[in-house]
């Protein structure tokens, strides 16, 4: 579990498939009102706040974005707290069951992204993409000092998605950039057909 603050009041949080079922939680669970669900969305804010300093009190804004092959991007945002602290402290027990007010957005992308430290890995798996038959496809970013490549799973074969898969891996990372934040605020270095333009360019 991987958590970084976005800003004063929002926070992202990664979770790799392997982080939830070490939980006992398969990935269609987040999309359920289930107490293992409550457990982990706890257990996120107190390592948040003892990482962070994030105080999770008060309504929260909560997103959640599952990737493909990598895993789950929940987004906090906090909100502002209507009434004061202690008017919270003083209700009874029971109120420990209800302290995160939180409003749930659900999103799935079925977009692969994997991110490259240095741009001769995304020459070289291309190539090995290109060579194989894999695909000629893909669209290229810069983001964060880092190069992101992403597929679209539909242009692909699926008896070949997970040989994809095990390419990209072996060159770079599973990225917890939500699509949504990549087209928002990466940098479009190669808009289509990413593969064939890099192989073209790179070794013809």
């Amino acid at each position: 579990m991987k958590i970084e603050r976005l800003s004063q009041d929002k926070i992202k949080i990664f979770l790799t498939f392997d982080d939830l079922l070490e939980r006992g939680i398969q990935k269609d669970d987040m999309w359920r009102e289930i107490p293992k669900v409550h457990e982990l969305f706890s257990e996120m804010m107190d390592q948040a706040y003892s990482e962070l300093g994030f105080d999770a009190s008060g309504p929260l804004a909560v997103e959640v974005f599952a990737l493909p092959a990598q895993g789950m991007v929940v987004i906090v945002t906090r909100g502002k707290m209507n009434g004061s602290s202690e008017e919270r402290t003083s209700d009874d027990d029971d109120a420990d069951d209800e302290i995160y007010e939180m409003e749930v957005t659900l999103e799935q992308s079925d977009i692969v992204m994997y991110s490259f430290r240095d741009f001769e890995d995304v020459i070289q798996v291309c190539r090995q993409l290109q060579a194989a038959a894999l695909t000629e496809d893909g669209r290229l970013y810069a983001y964060n000092n880092k190069y992101i490549l992403a597929l679209e799973p539909a242009l692909i074969e699926t008896s070949r998605h997970n040989a994809v898969i095990a390419l990209l891996a072996e060159y770079g990372e599973a990225t917890s950039v939500t699509y949504a934040m990549l087209e928002e605020y990466g940098k479009v270095i190669m808009p289509s057909e990413a593969v064939k333009e890099i192989c073209t360019h790179f070794f013809n």
